[in-house]
């Protein structure tokens, strides 16, 4: 990697050069912008100058764990998170962590642009302590979000990807985007 700078780094003493992301910066999209333009390219394999969200299997991890994982975040913490691990007998999401679980709460909520296009969808769950259906609430949140079916069934056809997904063929809709707070 050559550089061509015009001074010599180490006689100003600055160590920031290698920073990801610049003091002051605070990472605030809206719901559109972390479907449209962070989940959407990251389904489609596009690479990012910075990466601002983790790629993390979230659910290996209890909450408290996740901020210390992030990339950024002072009280949201961003993830792309692989979809779904299902239970071995069901269609379900296995969202139990070590220490509780991962419950929806509620239907999943339309993401549509200013002009009303259907972009995505959100899932909002609560974490809860302890074995369900007994676990106790916490202060927890989780809002996932994720591309629209017909969506990547089209990435699929553009990338000439199979349908059915194995450890060295996944399939399109690899990805959801987590975003965990605390709320207090």
């Amino acid at each position: 990697m050559s550089h061509s700078h015009s001074h010599d780094d180490t006689t100003t003493g600055d160590n920031h050069e290698q920073d990801t992301v610049m003091p002051g910066f605070r990472f605030h999209p809206t719901e559109e912008e972390l479907v449209e333009f962070y989940l959407r390219r990251k389904v489609e394999g596009k690479r990012f100058n910075v990466e601002l969200i983790t790629f993390l299997d979230l659910y290996r991890y209890d909450p408290w764990e996740l901020p210390a994982m992030a990339a950024i975040g002072e009280k949201e913490w961003y993830f792309y998170v692989p979809r779904d691990r299902k239970y071995r007998n069901g269609d379900r999401p296995n969202r139990v962590t070590s220490s509780g679980y991962w419950k929806a709460t509620g239907a999943d909520r339309m993401i549509r642009t200013e002009s009303g296009r259907s972009i995505g969808l959100k899932k909002t769950l609560v974490f809860y302590s302890g074995k369900a259906p007994k676990g106790i609430r916490t202060s927890w949140i989780m809002n996932e979000y994720r591309l629209p079916h017909h969506d990547t069934l089209r990435f699929q056809k553009i990338l000439g990807m199979d349908f059915h997904a194995s450890p060295n063929n996944p399939r399109i809709q690899q990805y959801v985007l987590q975003v965990i707070q605390r709320h207090p």
